[in-house]
C-alpha cells in the first residue's frame, strides 16, 4: 500500500506519484564509450579511418593509436571496438574487403560464355570501386600486389586461391573455345587488367598539375583499358 505524503503546513495528505523515481545512473568506467559513442557510425568512423591510413602509409606502420588520432577518437574508443590491429584487420576483410572482392568476381559468373563481355565489366567494376573508395587503388599496390603485404598474406589465409584458380580455368576454357586470344598466358590476364586501371587509379593525384593528365578520370581510365584488352594497339576495324 502506497505511503501518504503530508505537507509542511498540515493540509490535506496527497497520495504519492505512481511514478518510479530514476536512480542516480552509475559512473562510467573510464576510457568507455557512452550510449552516444557506441552507434555504429562511430565504429565505421574507425574503419573508415583505418583504411585511408592503411592505404597511405601500410598496414604495418599503423597503430591504434594514429587510427584513433585520424578519428578524432581517443585510444580507448578503439581498444573499446578493436582490443588489437589484427582484430581491426580481420573485420576490415569481412566487411570491406570480402563483399568487394565478390562484386569483382561476378562478371566471370554473369558472362560464363562471353569473355569479352567479362572481362569489360570487370574493368569497369574495378574502376568504380576505386572511385566508390578512394583508398583501394593505394591499398591494392601497396598491401595486395607486393608480395610482401600483410592484407593479401592475410586474405590469402582466410581465402585460399581457388576462385583465382577457377578464374583461370575459365580463361583456358574459352581459348579452346575460341572465343579468346589463345596467345594470351591466363596467368597474366588480371595483372595486365590491374596495370591498366589500378596503376593510373592509384597516381591519378600526382596529375592535377599536369595539363595533359589532369583531367582524365575513370571513365577515360577505363575505356583505354577495355580498348586496350578487346582491340589492341592496332587501328579500330569496322564491323
Amino acid at each position: 500500500m502506497a505511503m501518504a505524503t503530508i505537507s509542511s503546513a498540515g493540509s490535506k495528505p496527497l497520495e504519492a506519484s505512481s511514478e518510479p523515481v530514476s536512480s542516480p545512473e552509475p559512473a562510467r568506467r573510464p576510457g568507455r564509450p557512452t550510449g552516444a559513442q557506441r552507434g555504429p557510425e562511430q565504429r565505421s568512423r574507425l574503419l573508415d579511418a583505418a583504411l585511408t591510413l592503411f592505404a597511405k602509409q601500410g598496414i604495418v606502420d599503423t597503430s591504434l593509436g594514429e587510427i584513433a588520432r585520424e578519428a578524432g577518437f581517443t585510444p580507448a574508443m578503439v581498444h573499446y571496438y578493436f582490443k588489437t590491429r589484427d582484430q581491426l584487420l580481420d573485420v576490415l576483410i569481412d566487411e570491406r574487403f570480402a563483399p568487394l572482392r565478390t562484386s569483382l568476381g561476378m562478371p566471370f559468373q554473369e558472362n560464363p560464355d562471353d569473355p569479352v563481355a567479362a572481362i569489360t565489366q570487370l574493368t569497369r567494376r574495378i574502376v568504380q570501386a576505386a572511385v566508390d573508395h578512394p583508398w583501394f587503388p593505394s591499398m591494392w599496390v601497396r598491401e595486395v600486389i607486393s608480395d610482401s603485404g600483410l592484407l593479401r598474406q592475410r586474405m590469402q589465409e582466410r581465402f585460399g586461391n581457388a576462385h583465382q584458380k577457377a578464374s583461370l580455368s575459365t580463361i583456358a576454357r574459352w581459348q579452346q573455345e575460341g572465343r579468346l586470344n589463345a596467345d594470351l598466358e591466363p596467368a597474366l590476364v588480371f595483372i595486365t587488367l590491374l596495370g591498366l586501371t589500378i596503376l593510373p587509379l592509384a597516381t591519378s593525384n600526382l596529375w592535377r598539375d599536369d595539363p595533359l593528365r589532369r583531367d582524365i578520370g575513370g571513365d577515360e581510365i577505363a575505356r583505354h583499358a577495355v580498348a586496350l584488352l578487346v582491340q589492341g594497339i592496332g587501328p579500330k576495324k569496322n564491323v
